[in-house]
């Protein structure tokens, strides 16, 4: 599954799910020579503002990837520079009684993503939940997407796998939806002893 199918997905979903929602695409940062993009950049009203710094995996993208360390190392960087540049401000309020943002790292239902995240749980665990992006408080997780074809009413989900989430547990398994790509992908993949990075 490719990252602009991925792609068009969220953004149908913000725009089902929110009203006025901002979306951008291949949003662009630069803080002092440290670059990069977010895949999916959203701004929604909650009815506080929450931004959501996406980024997207797909089957292609690990194969052009070193290991979990490459991806991690995209990952934590637009989450660490994003705000940093001229361009993106993270607002404060009073009233915020939740996150102000939520950096996802958001994998495709399939076999390949599967087999990836198995073997570099750990590392993929490593990723804290919560925490604070610009003194901000933020929400992180690292997860499969669910849902892709009710992405356009809204209805796009995942399943997380921060922690010490085992794919091969039976309580994984209640959390994916019952004949989804992900179950399928589940079924699907060569799922090995995890690597120790």
């Amino acid at each position: 599954m490719r990252e602009d199918t991925l792609a068009t997905r969220v953004v149908e979903h913000f725009r089902a799910a929110f009203e006025d929602a901002t979306i951008r695409l291949e949003e662009p940062y630069d803080h002092y020579g440290n670059r990069g993009s977010v895949d999916v950049y959203v701004r929604v009203r909650t009815p506080d503002p929450v931004e959501y710094l996406i980024e997207l995996k797909g089957d292609a993208a690990l194969g052009h990837v070193t290991g979990a360390n490459e991806v991690l190392r995209q990952y934590r960087r637009m989450e660490r520079y994003f705000y940093k540049d001229d361009e993106h401000e993270l607002r404060r309020s009073v009233r915020r009684t939740g996150p102000g943002v939520r950096v996802l790292l958001l994998f495709a239902p399939t076999p390949r993503c599967v087999e990836h995240v198995h073997e570099f749980r750990r590392l993929y665990g490593s990723v804290e939940e919560s925490g604070t992006v610009a003194a901000i408080p933020a929400d992180r997780k690292v997860a499969f997407l669910t849902n892709l074809d009710d992405a356009a009413n809204g209805g796009l989900g995942f399943v997380t796998v921060n922690g010490d989430v085992d794919v091969r547990t039976d309580g994984f398994a209640e959390l994916v939806p019952v004949g989804s790509r992900l179950a399928s992908a589940l079924d699907s993949a060569a799922l090995r002893e995890p690597t120790v990075d």
